[in-house]
């Protein structure tokens, strides 16, 4: 049962500069029940008795809550024993970075990690106060499903939204066919249009030398629109970058992965290679950033033996905001893809955009871009750079 008028507290922001992710200008908002209620040059009129709070921000910059699209919310890793297994991702390593929706994943572990945990874990944030959804499936193929097929798992499960992260051109993939990826990319496609879901693959893109030549080949073959297919890591070799490029002509939304790069590698860092695909004037909708957070990030030799390992957070989102920032590029520009282009393409409503309607999911940054306030769902989750809500555990 909705709340009635009476029972909403509102909350007043004043004097922020808002980034919708275009650029408002100066402004107020007025937030209730979740939403954005109002949105405007002038202060809204509202009885004291109803105002719970008004923050005054003196002229800082709000802007949406960032979304990451390719999280191991349940922890990934695992490539070299057991004891290689991350932990789950806590409430407050999203928040703490400005990210307020995620979409969680598994990747070359879908044996002991399952889509029903998946599926548990990814609830556990929403009641924690996260807005949250995951791809069924993981590496391998046949994919691991909840309802025996990747379109029932689609159709069926609320925050199921399409198959991923499945693997490509990796030696820990399952080396899938052609046949193989057609049909699973066919039955994400239905499941979407029945569902009003994003209905997508996410693909998971290794160093193989093969890079996208798969799915440029179901596109060349069957009658599946570009739109189907998500890769990811495309900046993880340069060749594959300029290959993505190329696809994103052809209606393919790519994912940047914001991973370290070290000097001399054959690989783009996030804000390279957004600056890149926008010099080359690439359709800028059809650009996506996510921080494989949670996954490890794993190096391996030419006999596919782990020699190193790191681990991905969400705070690559972040870090690359603020390195584009740094070089000069204008915010409006920047947030798309990580805000509008993501929630536009993967179908998440009242995400990604600051308008009345649209969930109160904002962002407070300072002066430098990094993340000072974040409020989620209504809710105040960091202050002044410092988590208030902190999920179940970690007290």
């Amino acid at each position: 049962m909705s709340r009635s008028l009476e029972t909403i507290v509102f909350t007043l922001i004043k004097n922020a500069d808002i980034y919708a992710p275009e650029r408002l200008g100066p402004g107020h908002l007025l937030v209730g029940g979740g939403k954005v209620l109002y949105l405007s040059g002038a202060l809204p009129e509202i009885g004291s008795d109803l105002l719970q709070k008004t923050v005054d921000l003196e002229g800082a910059t709000v802007i949406p809550g960032l979304i990451d699209c390719h999280v191991h919310v349940p922890g990934g890793g695992g490539e070299d024993g057991f004891s290689t297994q991350a932990p789950p991702v806590p409430f407050s390593g999203f928040t703490r970075h400005g990210v307020t929706s995620v979409v969680g994943l598994l990747g070359t572990d879908d044996e002991t990690r399952t889509t029903g945990g998946l599926v548990a874990r990814t609830r556990a944030l929403r009641e924690e106060g996260l807005s949250a959804w995951c791809w069924t499936g993981g590496y391998h193929v046949p994919p691991t499903t909840l309802t025996g097929t990747v379109r029932g798992d689609i159709v069926n499960i609320d925050c199921i939204i399409g198959l991923g992260e499945l693997a490509v051109s990796d030696h820990r993939s399952s080396q899938p066919s052609f046949d193989e990826l057609a049909r699973l990319a066919s039955e994400a496609h239905v499941a979407g249009l029945l569902s009003r879901k994003a209905g997508v693959v996410h693909l998971h893109l290794g160093d193989g030398e093969r890079g996208l030549s798969l799915v440029r080949r179901v596109l060349g073959e069957t009658e599946l629109p570009g739109r189907v297919f998500h890769p990811t890591h495309v900046n993880r070799r340069k060749e594959l970058f300029e290959e993505a490029c190329e696809l994103s002509r052809e209606n393919v939304v790519i994912d940047l992965t914001a991973f370290p790069v070290e000097e001399g590698e054959n690989a783009w860092s996030a804000a390279d290679a957004w600056e890149r695909f926008h010099d080359r004037q690439c359709p800028a909708a059809n650009l996506t950033v996510s921080s494989d957070g949670g996954g490890c990030l794993p190096v391996f030799d030419d006999n596919g033996n782990m020699v190193k390992m790191d681990f991905a957070t969400s705070a690559g989102l972040a870090e690359t905001l603020q390195e584009l920032l740094r070089r000069g590029h204008e915010l409006e520009v920047v947030l798309p893809a990580m805000t509008s282009n993501v929630a536009n393409y993967l179908r998440l409503p009242g995400k990604g955009k600051i308008e009345p309607g649209s969930d109160a999911d904002l962002v407070c940054l300072d002066g430098a871009g990094r993340v000072r306030h974040v409020m989620a769902g209504g809710s105040w989750m960091v202050q002044d750079g410092s988590p208030v809500v902190k999920g179940t555990f970690e007290r």
